[in-house]
């Protein structure tokens, strides 16, 4: 396979995801919102802007908070290369440069995705059809991960949009975790709060863990539990362990399939010595915020490592 080849699928299932996991956090932080005071949406905002790092860009633009703003500015703004439209173009725009190396139903979902955010987000959302956007971006998301599970062969094409898919995810679960425990929580004096919980339950459900979470936990909501399920549990698809055992088994497809290990599967092991066997009490004594950073850095660590070794050229 090409390098340019490579780079695009493997950036394509990135922009997919990240565009998913965008439109997850606006319908967090806007059921969180409705349910706050002024000051407590403001803050709410804040934290999705901090989440997505767009906040110093949203800053040079708007002296506020307010929801509506924000919700333009990461779904639409041209001031904001990020924003979910742009994603979705980008995403249309590796899938056009490869299509020899998708199927067309894959093909097909990209592309009428694409069309559906252009109609969608030609004008600003309202309050009244935000839902509906958002709801629309998730469904198209996962339109296309489903054409790729259902008609793609399991060769190296596969391997690098499993890779794209799985790396974006445990980014996006490390940021939410790390924003929450280390900027979100106003003081020590609202842990065990209706606040903490609020905070606590807008966690899971930006990552639709909400419910999977209840059921094996029984409702308790504390910074432990929820810690070790978002990170170790490797039952949950969107957790930081079931992520990098996505990715493990696809770093061994490609080694079989060119018949080399580079360094991003030396990379790959270290990473994942650095999950197997922790406990949350590990990860904890070693300090959350500590791990999460240490976790991100890895991550991208990973990808410029398949970047090189698979040759992808911007």
């Amino acid at each position: 396979m090409l390098g340019r080849v490579a780079h695009g699928i493997f950036w394509m299932y990135r922009y997919l995801e990240r565009a998913e996991n965008t439109a997850r956090l606006l319908a967090a932080g806007q059921r969180m919102a409705l349910t706050r005071g002024q000051d407590l949406a403001d803050a709410e905002w804040k934290s999705v802007l901090t989440t997505l790092g767009l906040r110093q860009a949203y800053e040079a633009q708007y002296d506020d908070y307010e929801g509506a703003h924000v919700c333009d500015f990461v779904l639409r703004s041209k001031d904001n290369p990020e924003s979910v439209f742009s994603m979705a173009e980008r995403a249309r725009t590796n899938a056009r440069a490869c299509r020899s190396a998708i199927t067309a139903e894959v093909w097909e979902a990209v592309n009428e995705g694409w069309m559906t955010m252009r109609d969608m987000l030609a004008s600003p959302v309202s309050d009244g059809s935000l839902g509906v956007v958002l709801a629309a971006v998730r469904r198209e998301s996962t339109l296309a991960r489903g054409a790729t599970h259902g008609s793609m062969l399991r060769n190296e094409t596969y391997s690098f949009a499993r890779l794209g898919t799985f790396l974006e995810r445990a980014d996006n679960t490390a940021r939410i975790l790390d924003v929450k425990y280390y900027l979100l929580l106003p003081s020590l004096s609202y842990v065990g709060t209706p606040l903490d919980t609020g905070q606590w339950d807008n966690v899971l459900r930006s990552l639709s863990a909400e419910r999977a979470y209840r059921w094996l936990n029984s409702g308790r909501m504390d910074a432990r539990s929820i810690a070790d399920f978002l990170i170790l549990d490797d039952r949950f698809p969107r957790s930081l362990v079931f992520c990098y055992s996505a990715m493990r088994e696809q770093m061994g497809e490609l080694a079989q399939i060119h018949g080399f290990e580079g360094s991003a599967h030396e990379c790959m092991r270290e990473l994942d010595m650095r999950l197997t066997g922790k406990s949350v009490d590990d990860i904890f004594d070693q300090g959350l915020h500590q791990f999460i950073q240490e976790f991100l850095s890895g991550n991208q660590q990973l990808a410029s490592a398949i970047a090189d070794d698979y040759r992808f050229l911007g």
